[in-house]
């Protein structure tokens, strides 16, 4: 008879040994599988986060981008394509680090300072520097304006609707806009005027563009660097990626979204994505019109002509999509043109200036914002008025007045004492000056005349 007793069983001392240890592994592989969902789950949750928190985050930086895509840009994209074809395409990839270095610059002073560009002056430099910068970018802010109630007011013309009412209609939206009562709600109709601007992708699409040909004759092609003309246009688009209400624009939309240190990073993110997606629809403009107009050998000179133009080359439906974007683009920058001067002068004076004071509360914030854009849609209406003129003059007080904004901006951004450990080092302001004098000459370049370019 087998001895029962629990040291003489074989199994127990033996195999037993064994089931426990695989018992043992098979715990600890479960144990392990669960730590490591564990940190997969948390590391999802964070990156969910982060996603959300970008959405919050999302606007200043978006906003001012797509605006900077206004009337002037349009029109001058929709000329490069049609005189050029797909050769300017490269051009407009090239200049999206240049927008979002400079433009990261606001961003991180907003977020660090909690002060817009006008308040960091006036506190660091004195109110007389302060009302210097500022009266002379009402110079740029109120030229541009006229450029975009031009480029509403020929948004209509495209289908034969009276500027009076586009006009009109467009006055009335910008002033309930910022009468929403926060910034978040203006915000939020700017971002969707901002994603309106997206139309231009599908209207390139209708105008049946050819891949080969862009691709291996416009993108990869060669560049006619020996004709003014095409010189001409390369400073044009580069010269005005960087207008100074841009700068004033973000750093005050950044203080009035009372965004803070803990968002620079999604902060310059917001600054990439529009910088990316602004040079995006410009490209797809150069597209439609290279498409249709360059093949047609038609340059029109104006947004109206450009959208007229493409009707019977490329349908009604590509017609009807310029038309919405070049309006959509113009409203958006009419008001963040404004809003920058409005900010701007506040920050300069002192007097309340946010979106989220009521009218009673900051009656000169509100009533400049409005003056402004009044005055400068009656102005449109005048029967006779030189648009291309006034274009010019936009683009000749960009270069002029582009140098003291950026000046102030780079000193700012290099001080310690307003940064601290957010200070930009002496090398990337150095590469932020040097892209700005660039732009800064060929957009003198582009108003001289064109005797000065018989060397070429």
């Amino acid at each position: 008879m087998n001895d029962l007793r629990p040291g003489n069983n074989a199994s127990e001392d033996g195999g037993g040994g064994t089931l426990n240890s695989a018992g043992g592994l098979k715990n600890r592989g479960k144990r392990r599988r669960k730590r490591r969902g564990r940190r997969l789950s948390l590391s999802g949750k964070r990156f969910l986060y982060r996603i959300l928190h970008f959405f919050k985050v999302l606007g200043p930086g978006f906003v001012v981008m797509i605006a900077d895509m206004d009337a002037g840009s349009v029109t001058t994209a929709g000329v490069s394509g049609a005189r050029w074809g797909y050769k300017l395409i490269p051009l407009q990839i090239l200049l999206i680090p240049v927008l979002y270095l400079v433009q990261s610059l606001t961003s991180r002073l907003g977020c660090v300072t909690k002060k817009g560009h006008g308040e960091l002056i006036r506190e660091y430099y004195g109110e007389k520097w302060a009302v210097f910068a500022t009266v002379t970018l009402l110079l740029v802010v109120f030229s541009a304006l006229i450029t975009e109630f031009f480029g509403i007011a020929a948004s209509g013309g495209i289908f034969g609707i009276p500027k009076v009412y586009s006009v009109g209609i467009s006055l009335f939206i910008l002033i309930l806009v910022v009468f929403t009562g926060s910034y978040k709600k203006a915000e939020n109709i700017a971002l969707i005027f901002s994603l309106s601007g997206f139309i231009f992708i599908p209207a390139a699409i209708f105008a049946h563009p050819d891949i080969h040909e862009m691709v291996f004759h416009g993108i990869l092609g060669s560049q006619p660097l020996h004709d003014k003309n095409y010189i001409w246009l390369i400073a044009a688009n580069a010269g005005a990626v960087v207008m100074p209400w841009m700068i004033y624009y973000q750093q005050s939309a950044t203080v009035d979204k009372n965004l803070c240190k803990k968002d620079v990073k999604l902060a310059q993110a917001d600054t990439l994505a529009g910088s990316i997606t602004t040079q995006i629809l410009m490209i797809a403009v150069i597209v439609m019109t290279a498409a249709t107009l360059y093949k047609a050998g038609i340059v029109p000179s104006t947004a109206e002509a450009l959208g007229r133009s493409l009707i019977p080359l490329a349908g009604e439906y590509s017609g009807l999509f310029f038309a919405i974007g070049l309006y959509s683009s113009s409203l958006l920058a009419a008001f963040v043109v404004s809003m920058a001067f409005t900010w701007a002068a506040g920050e300069t004076w002192g007097y309340k200036h946010s979106l989220n004071h009521k009218f009673r509360e900051a009656k000169a914030f509100y009533f400049i914002y409005i003056a402004l854009i009044a005055v400068s849609a009656a102005l449109v209406l005048i029967p006779g008025i030189p648009l291309v003129k006034v274009m010019v003059d936009v683009e000749a007080l960009n270069g002029f007045i582009l140098p003291i904004v950026l000046g102030f901006l780079i000193v700012l951004a290099g001080n310690k004492k307003i940064l601290g450990d957010y200070v930009y080092s002496k090398f990337s302001l150095s590469v932020v000056g040097l892209l700005g004098l660039v732009m800064v000459l060929l957009g003198v370049l582009t108003v001289l005349p064109e005797s000065w370019f018989s060397w070429l």
